[in-house]
């Protein structure tokens, strides 16, 4: 995002959480339970300044995203596409059978639901890898409009997966 651009929503939002989980750590516990079914009506009053709580396809991709930046302490939204994030987390980068099957696995997801779940355990490889710093708001973009055109999403996550190049090949 440029200075001269006004902040979509998911970028508005990132911000948000970011800003609010430096400066309360009741909203910060509230948050990293988010992405659980039983708990997250404890973020909702987080989340219904932004968006329709109701409505299970603009919650779980906020609910998901929010309990992500609480769990990673952001302090700040990255520039880190998911796609390249999971090849970054494997020494042999895209080469990686590992990585390979992760995205393969995110890539199959049918439903809204389905990512978010599978995301979750992709957030925490992704936080234990020092030096990842993810773009939340371009994935809560991709999230929120996933049941309008997932193979958008997915053509994106996967190009930008294969696109991702190694230290190496960069400094060659």
């Amino acid at each position: 995002m440029s200075e001269t651009t006004k902040p979509n929503k998911s970028e508005q939002f990132v911000k948000f959480i970011i800003d609010l989980i430096q400066k309360d750590n009741g909203a910060s516990a509230a948050l990293k339970r988010a992405d659980n079914p039983a708990t997250e009506y404890q973020s909702w009053e987080y989340l219904a300044r932004f968006i329709d709580i109701d409505k299970d396809y603009e919650r779980l991709p906020y609910a998901t995203i929010a309990s992500a930046l609480s769990k990673a302490k952001a302090e700040h939204n990255g520039t880190v596409r998911i796609g390249e994030a999971i090849a970054r987390c494997y020494d042999d980068g895209k080469d990686s059978e590992q990585a390979q099957a992760k995205l393969r696995r995110l890539l199959a997801c049918d439903s809204i639901e389905e990512v978010c779940r599978v995301l979750r355990p992709l957030f925490s490889l992704i936080n234990s890898k020092a030096g990842i710093q993810l773009n939340y708001a371009d994935l809560l973009s991709d999230l929120y409009w996933f049941n309008a055109n997932s193979q958008r999403a997915k053509a994106k996550w996967a190009q930008n997966f294969y696109r991702h190049y190694s230290i190496d090949e960069v400094s060659s």
